[in-house]
This record gives structure tokens, sequence and C-alpha cells, in this order.
């Protein structure tokens, strides 16, 4: 048995949460400084926390190799077997000409990409998030708004910073389900306190969507539009959160809000229509305010009435063609994320869930871990739940299998394409279970803990502390379910030693750690495979941790406010 220590380097819990942090370190200074390639900076960091864990923490080296191999298991299913299976039905689609017919769709509604960045990336991808989670949204809406006519380096930059504020209650709520598992806080009042943190983030990311894709020239265009869908979303997501039932929050918010964005352009619209041309490198740059500036840097503007006249000759390859298919060809060409909205709403049918749950569920303990926390208490990620059947990778299997039958596709040219996905994400699948390897040693071994535990213990200001823990959690697993399974229990112990409310450190690990979501080496691996960027993992990186640290900075100062008397009635 192995038990975890706080403290190894020299007896310091300052100087072993120093050296905890030095993977971490590591891996962001590769991928933002240096510009190595992700599945290089992943294995760069295993390799360091690795030699930490036997050498410092004293992790037997056996328990060691046990923790890495459990970590890439689990990068593969379930993580890669979500993205392969959402990647495979989008290449479905784009082996067929129902993508096509998508893309002119799309733009029929509207070819302006601001008010498209909010409808695919902010609203459609809140559905998916709240349906499915784990990359799936991201990728999907990637490539819709490729099917729109954004370049690809900015529709994946647009999708990872709009997958933050559904995020919280993603995957119907399992995030704040695991945070109730792990810390016995009532479910209703963690949801309660989530739901009064996110929505503050929901009102600002639309008007974040249009300033990347048209600068300040978007916002002065379309900030009406932006503020309709945050608020739409933030009133949405409160109410449900608060009111009705934890696991529809982002179902409803996000359907609340595609309702709300489509009355208002039907009596309101831009002065001026956008597309992007040019090449990626051109696109990767807000466009200035001004007419001028922005035809210079490859952005072309047209008029609103001119941009719905059809197709327009246009040499760049950019779509134009904006004629809406006929209504049968519409069906046809949302098909596919409609049998995988129903397919994943039939999952959650009570009954169905619960024999989907007995039938399709494996519980048991990984081979060779024999661990325990500081205190003597087992260590709970050494056991695997493994949902083979009701698991978002089959669900999305069976969606693609529809989706062959509908569309008529033959069998073998549906296995050449999986097999054509395959190739295309073998990088990501080093980056992803390098990187889940990396993110085991350092729980298993316990840097993980040792981190969270220094931070805890600068007393008073833990409220300051205590989102930026979070944000750590979910940049390190790409996931906010397991950041507040890593870390919950810890926020809500520590808050009760500095007088804090148990209830708001909790939630804030769930909703602060969102942030850092778009951060994830493993969901910029799924966006830049998505839009068919492999390699290009550090320079999203370093085009969204501005907006990630920011974002992070607003909702630090929020929550530290609802732990003074300022804001504390928002507290349950």
């Amino acid at each position: 048995m192995f038990q975890q220590i706080l403290d190894p380097i020299a007896g310091s819990l300052l100087l072993s949460a120093l050296c905890a942090a030095l993977p971490l370190v590591l891996l962001f200074v590769l991928l933002g400084v240096f510009r190595v390639k992700a599945a290089k900076a992943a294995i760069a960091s295993l390799v360091l926390s690795f030699v930490l864990a036997v050498a410092g923490w004293q992790m037997p080296l056996d328990q060691a190799l046990s923790a890495t191999a459990a970590g890439i298991f689990y990068g593969l299913f379930p993580i890669l077997w979500i993205l392969v299976n959402a990647l495979w039905i989008y290449k479905l689609t784009v082996a067929t000409h129902w993508f096509d017919a998508l893309g002119r769709t799309i733009r029929s509604i509207s070819n302006d990409l601001r008010i498209l960045s909010i409808l695919i990336a902010f609203c459609f991808g809140a559905l998916l998030e709240s349906l499915a989670g784990f990359g799936a949204p991201v990728a999907i809406s990637a490539a819709m708004l490729m099917a729109a006519g954004m370049k690809p380096l900015k529709s994946a930059v647009v999708s990872l910073l709009a997958n933050t504020a559904p995020v919280a209650f993603g995957a119907m709520a399992a995030p704040i389900i695991a945070l109730n598992g792990v810390t016995g806080l009532s479910l209703h009042d963690l949801s309660s306190m989530a739901g009064r943190q996110t929505p503050f983030i929901a009102l600002i990311v639309p008007l974040l969507l249009v300033f990347i894709v048209d600068g300040r020239r978007g916002l002065k265009q379309t900030w009406p539009v932006a503020l309709v869908a945050g608020a739409a979303f933030a009133a949405a997501q409160f109410i449900t959160s608060n009111f009705l039932a934890v696991e529809l929050t982002d179902v409803v918010a996000a359907v609340v809000t595609v309702a709300a964005v489509l009355l208002m352009l039907k009596a309101w619209q831009p002065k001026e229509s956008v597309r992007v041309e040019g090449s990626v490198q051109d696109v990767s740059i807000p466009a200035m305010a001004g007419r001028k500036s922005a035809v210079g840097n490859g952005t072309q503007v047209s008029t609103t009435a001119g941009a719905r006249q059809g197709s327009v000759p246009d040499r760049s390859g950019v779509p134009t063609d904006n004629s809406r298919p006929a209504p049968r060809e519409v069906w046809l060409a949302v098909a596919p994320y409609l049998i995988i909205i129903a397919v994943f709403s039939i999952a959650q049918i009570p009954f169905i869930k619960t024999w989907l749950g007995q039938v399709g569920t494996v519980t048991f303990a990984w081979p060779g871990l024999h661990i325990e926390d500081s205190e003597g208490k087992a260590v709970a990620a050494t056991k695997f739940k493994l949902d083979h059947l009701k698991s978002t990778g089959t669900l999305l299997l069976l969606s693609g299998l529809l989706t062959m039958a509908l569309y008529k596709i033959p069998v073998g040219k549906s296995l050449r394409v999986y097999w054509e996905t395959l190739k295309q994400l073998r990088w990501t699948i080093v980056t992803v279970t390098t990187v889940l390897a990396l993110s085991f040693v350092m729980n298993l071994s316990g840097q993980t803990t040792t981190l969270g535990f220094a931070l805890a213990s600068a007393g008073g200001f833990f409220a300051l502390l205590s989102p930026l823990i979070g944000w750590i959690g979910v940049a390190l697993t790409g996931s906010d379910t397991s950041s507040n399974s890593l870390f919950g229990q810890m926020q809500a112990t520590a808050a009760g030693q500095t007088g804090l409310s148990p209830v708001l450190m909790a939630a804030a690990n769930s909703s602060a750690g969102v942030m850092g979501k778009m951060l994830s080496l493993q969901n910029l691996a799924v966006a830049a495979a998505a839009v068919g960027l492999e390699g290009a993992e550090g320079t999203l990186f370093r085009k969204l941790i501005g907006w990630s640290l920011g974002l992070l900075a607003l909702i630090t100062v929020l929550i530290f406010l609802q732990s003074t008397p300022l804001l504390g009635w928002m507290v349950p």
C-alpha cells in the first residue's frame, strides 16, 4: 500500500508545491513559449512528473507505471472514443453532399459569421455540451463554422472560447452531480450557487466571440444580438439551475437562446454582413474597425441586403451560395445532429438510463494500484467505472450508424471514412493519452493534492486562490467533472477551516474551472484535429491564454465578493 505524502520535499509544503507545479509549468512553457508540438510537450511533462512521483513523492515504480497505464486507458476510453465517433459522423457528411447542404442551410439563416459564431459555437455548442461534452461540442461546432465559410484556425478559436459557460452544467450536469458526490453538500445548493456564478460569464462570451471574428467593428455592429444571446442564456441558466432541474440547465438555456436570437434577427439585422476570406494567417488577426482596414485584412464586407442575393462568383474559394435548400434537404442536412440530440435524449429517459446503467456498466479496481491519501483513506481514482453501453462515445457511434442508414452510405465506404478519421487523429491520440497519463500520475502520486493544499493554506486569501485551483484542475484534466472529483472535497474542507462557505468554494471550483477548459491540451488537440490543423495546438494555446486568464480574473473577483458581506447574500 502506497500512502500519499503532502510535503515530501524537505518536509516543506511550499517547496513540495513548487516542485509539483513543475510539470504544468514545463507543459505551458513548451507550448506557449517554445512552440513545441503538443505530443512532444506532453511526453516531456509526463517524464518529469513520473520522475518526481518516484524520486520525490516516493511512489513505488510499479504503481507509477500502473498509474501511467490507467491514464492512457482513460484517454482512450471515454475521451478518444467520444472524439473519434463525433469526428466520424462529421466526416460521413463531408463524404456526401449533405455537408455542403448544411453550409447553405446555415448561411441562409445569416451569412454573417459574427451572428453564426453565436448561433453555432455558443448556442448549438451549449446544446451539444449538455448532451455529450468531452470535446464533442468543440469538434462539431468548429466543423459547422467551417461549413459556413469560416477559416479553420478561427473556427477552432471561436469554438474553444464558446465552450466555457455551459461546461459547469454539461453532460446532464455531471460536474455538479460529481461535486455533490465527493463533498456531500446539497445538490440543490451547489446547483444554485453555480447558477449564480456562470451566468455572468455567459453574458460576456457572445461579445467576445464577435470581437474575435471581426474586432471592434464586430462589437459596434452586432453588440445588440450578442447581448441578447448572453442575457437569454444567463437568465435561463440561472432560473433552471435554481428553480427547475439541474440536469436540464444547458438544454433549456441553449433552446431559449436560439429562440431569442432568431426572433431578434427577424426584427433587426446589422448594417453590414461579414465573411472571412484569405489565408489562415490573415484571418487569425481580428479586423479593425472601418471598411478600409477590414478589406485590407482579408475580410469581405457587404450590405445585408446584398448578402442575401444568393450565389456570387468568388475567386477566393469561400462558399458564397446562400440560397436556402429545399425543406427536405434542410432536414436531411441537419439530420445527423438531430439524431445525436434524439439518441442522447432517449438515453436520459429514467427507465432507459437505469437499464443502461445496470447492463452497460462495469466497475473494477485498476490492477497494481493500492493507494491511500495522506489521511489513510482509499483514493477513489484507483477504481474505474466503464460505461460501455451508455458511454457518450457509444451513443455517438449509434448516431453514426443511424446516419449511415439514413444517408444510405455503404458499409465499406463508412469503414474507410472511419479509418481515415483514425489516421487524421493519430497525433491527437498520442497527445490525449499522454496528457491523461500525466494527469493520473500527478493525481495518484499526490502531486496534485500537494499543490491544492498549498494554495488552500493561504487563510483568508483562499477565496482568491480557490478559483485558480479549479482552473488548474480543468486545464490539467480537460474535464470539469474530473476537476470537481479531484479538488471538490479539498475546497469544501479548506473553506470550513478558513471560515468561508463550503458551498461557495466547492461551486467556485466548478464555475472558475471551466475557464481552463479552452487551454487543456486534449481540448486543444480535439479542436486542431477537427479543423484539419494537427500540430497547431501551440498556436491555439497562445491565442486563447489571454482570454482564459481574463475570464478567470473576472469570475475570481465575483467569487471573492460573494465571500464578503457585499455579495454574501447570493450564497444559498
